[in-house]
């Protein structure tokens, strides 16, 4: 089959690689007819390259159709289309039951010190092979695989993967109380979407910052407060003019949707580079113990956010060497929620949203659709925000 694989910095190549199989009771494997690109996938493109192998095969964001199912898989048929999360779980550990299936204890990567596996994401989560594919293994298939019907385009359920579960845990972390206001610091996909999700849960102002004109266009379009960092000449300016418009204090909840690569962050970019230049025997274990992190998207939250405001972190960050400023979050008495989505956690509370009166405008979210050849091209284009690239679909 024709897979996405990893090569090197910015080196995505479209090749020939085995078929997947059922290898354990448990598995599935399907025919994607649809894979996203992910804004996480880029940090593999670009930052976190230590922690992967050349021929990794990317992508965590797939739907399609039942090919084969394990004999250990009673709910599914082949023939039934499906959307798969992107992390991998048990379903019936104690994590699964209390709602966390980001640290499922059957498909912990313990010898990484991390939580479950995730499909196509380095090796710190397994190094299982990813979804930019013509078909994947799904390992798990008892419980992680989402039936949804037929009939509506791909695109209808296609973000159930990720970017709808991301958001919503976002929104749900940030503790927005009804009617109150959250600045969402990001207007990529995920942040986006976290818009469009705190206004259909009921917040009464949702402002959101980003540098790319594209994304500021769609946010507002939407009825979202845009704020444009390219119009300020400091952080400071940006966090007094939303203050202005909430009397004063700040935003209830701050929703940090950019993560790692945030602009403005120009000392820590340059530590991110130099580790992954360093040859791979040494470029892992420097990563591991001494990253970090462009933090400057964080700073800001911290800054902006209301005295007994609730931060809300979704953007992935990965350093261990970040210097965070504990007295002004313990002066502010800030709260702080993260972590991967849960997706099977919200899936049941999202899939009511997803119908014909499309209130979270998943039908026309994507602005780009390509087949899975062009994928080379999609990533450049991703990365560098051109053609006005939010959000993009592959094909097979």
């Amino acid at each position: 089959m024709k897979a996405v694989t990893w090569q090197g910095k910015r080196d995505v190549r479209v090749e020939e690689v085995p078929d997947p199989k059922i290898q354990e009771p448990t598995d599935a494997v399907i025919r994607i007819t649809s894979s996203g690109l992910c804004g996480s996938d880029l940090h593999l493109y670009e930052v976190l390259t230590p922690f992967m192998t050349p021929g990794d095969i990317l992508g965590h964001e797939p739907m399609g159709i039942v090919e084969e199912v394990g004999p250990a898989v009673p709910d599914l048929a082949v023939g039934d289309r499906v959307v798969v999360p992107f992390q991998i779980a048990c379903g019936n550990c104690w994590m699964c039951l209390t709602g966390l299936p980001t640290q499922c204890e059957t498909t912990q990567v313990s010898g990484e010190g991390m939580g479950a596996a995730l499909f196509g994401y380095t090796r710190l989560y397994g190094a299982v092979p990813g979804a930019q594919a013509e078909y994947l293994r799904v390992p798990q298939a008892q419980y992680g695989p989402i039936k949804v019907p037929e009939g509506p385009a791909d695109d209808r359920f296609v973000y159930l993967s990720d970017v709808l579960p991301t958001a919503w845990q976002a929104v749900e972390y940030a503790g927005i109380p009804k009617g109150g206001s959250v600045a969402v610091l990001g207007l990529g996909p995920i942040g986006d979407m976290a818009c469009r999700v705190a206004q259909v849960r009921g917040a009464g102002q949702v402002f959101g910052v980003d540098l790319v004109s594209e994304r500021l266009r769609r946010a507002r379009a939407r009825g979202v407060d845009t704020y444009d960092l390219r119009s300020f000449d400091s952080d400071k300016e940006l966090v007094a003019a939303i203050r202005d418009k909430t009397d004063g204090r700040g935003p209830d909840a701050v929703i940090d949707a950019v993560g790692t690569e945030a602009h403005g962050s120009a000392a820590a970019r340059l530590a991110q580079q130099a580790s992954a230049m360093l040859p791979r025997k040494i470029s892992g274990p420097f990563a591991e113990r001494f990253s970090i992190d462009r933090l400057a998207a964080l700073y800001t939250a911290i800054e902006l956010v209301r005295r007994g405001g609730t931060i809300s972190l979704s953007g992935v960050y990965g350093g261990m060497a970040d210097p965070i400023p504990l007295l002004t979050l313990f002066d502010k008495q800030i709260q702080m929620r993260m972590g991967q989505a849960n997706v099977r956690r919200w899936s049941d509370e999202i899939i009511p949203y997803l119908t014909d009166e499309d209130p979270l405008g998943v039908d026309d979210f994507a602005t780009h659709r390509v087949p899975l050849t062009d994928a080379p091209r999609a990533y450049e284009m991703f990365q560098q925000k051109r053609d006005g690239a939010v959000k993009v679909l592959m094909t097979p």
